[in-house]
């Protein structure tokens, strides 16, 4: 019975980060963009506790910190080579298997992208992570995180057809 609950509790996690993802990629803004992500992130968290997939659980985590830190230190790589650390560390305590590869790779492709790009690039990278966390959802058997990692791919690239439209129609403001 306890088992039911728990996964119960994993896919209404899921289903309240689908929301929130969907916010936080239809946004122009990289700042709001980024805040609806820590929200997000959160409920993710939450939803791989859930699913007892330590890993992605952990590095979710990490996410939140990373958030944060690349909205306090944009373009910093020393502070990026720590959190790439601290991912590093996370999933050897946590590693459970090859299932767990994926949220690695989201990790790393997310960090990357907060750190040391901005706009369109940044979008791009973490519509790449997108798709490993996709991966990471579907292994855990997560329908709502699935669904929000697809609804972030579609809303990013809407977002980022936007932010692309906006540049061609005011090349001297937007850059």
């Amino acid at each position: 019975m306890l088992e039911n609950h728990s996964a119960l509790a994993g896919q209404f996690f899921g289903l309240i980060s689908l929301i929130l993802c969907a916010l936080a990629f239809a946004s122009k803004q990289d700042d709001r963009l980024l805040k609806l992500l820590l929200a997000a992130n959160v409920a993710f968290a939450l939803q791989f506790l859930f699913f007892e997939s330590w890993t992605a659980a952990a590095l979710t985590v990490l996410v939140i910190v990373r958030i944060g830190l690349a909205r306090r230190y944009p373009g910093n790589r020393g502070v990026m080579a720590l959190v790439l650390a601290a991912s590093g560390m996370a999933a050897a305590l946590t590693w459970q298997g090859w299932a767990d590869l994926p949220a690695l790779v989201a990790m790393v492709l997310g960090t990357m992208g907060m750190f040391l790009l901005r706009g369109i690039p940044m979008r791009v990278c973490l519509g790449l992570a997108a798709v490993a966390w996709m991966l990471s959802h579907l292994l855990v058997g997560s329908v709502g995180g699935t669904l929000a990692e697809g609804l972030v791919l579609f809303t990013n690239a809407i977002t980022i057809y936007r932010l692309m439209r906006d540049r061609r129609r005011y090349p001297d403001v937007i850059r």
